[in-house]
């Protein structure tokens, strides 16, 4: 039974992502279907006429977001979903996740364990670029710059400088890290799914 619970669960994490992804989809895609229908003539109108016009208005749209006209009205449509209780957490959280998955190569890629806030505590932390020379000067020996993010959200946290030996690599995902940081720890930390199939597959 418990085992079923726990693959209920991961089911439910697999599939309520690619649920909301394509129902978000559809409704853009007919709505764009609805816009066509009623302003472009008859003979401008063939199959795949929607899905152009689809992204050519997302490629309109990330050109024109370098604008500060439309800069500031998406600060300002932001600031307004921030105010509403409940879209707030669910706006932030996917622009967050969706941020750190897309924007970032580096920035919550490498998923460690490091002795924070204080010794005896551990909290998981990313490593994050290389520290520069000037501050590697001044620091007894080898340090690596480790943001520890709280929880809930990936905008705040701390960036910190442990010593190396006191970092410990997790063998996990980063997708899953991240997962734990926005749920608060709800969901743990993960091992590569094909790592687990094979371990579980030999014993």
């Amino acid at each position: 039974m418990k085992k079923l619970s726990k693959y209920f669960l991961n089911g439910v994490i697999v599939l309520v992502p690619i649920a909301i992804t394509l129902y978000v989809v559809v409704q853009v895609f007919a709505f764009t279907e609805w816009i066509v229908g009623r302003f472009l003539p008859s003979y401008m109108r063939f199959p795949g006429v929607s899905l152009l016009v689809m992204l050519a208005a997302i490629v309109l749209i990330g050109l024109l977001s370098t604008h500060w006209a439309l800069q500031w009205l998406l600060a300002w449509s932001e600031k307004m979903l921030n105010r509403i209780p409940g879209v707030k957490f669910i706006y932030n959280s996917v622009k967050q996740l969706s941020s750190a998955m897309l924007e970032s190569k580096s920035l919550l890629k490498y998923p460690v364990l490091v002795p924070f806030p204080y010794p005896g505590a551990w909290s998981l932390g990313f490593i994050t670029a290389e520290i520069s020379e000037c501050l590697a000067d001044k620091l007894p020996g080898e340090h690596v710059c480790v943001f520890v993010p709280m929880s809930l959200n990936l905008t705040a946290g701390f960036n910190i400088f442990v010593p190396a030996s006191e970092v410990v690599p997790l063998d996990v995902t980063s997708e899953s890290a991240v997962q734990y940081v926005l749920t608060a720890g709800s969901i743990m930390p993960r091992k590569p799914v094909l790592e687990e199939w094979l371990r579980s597959d030999r014993t």
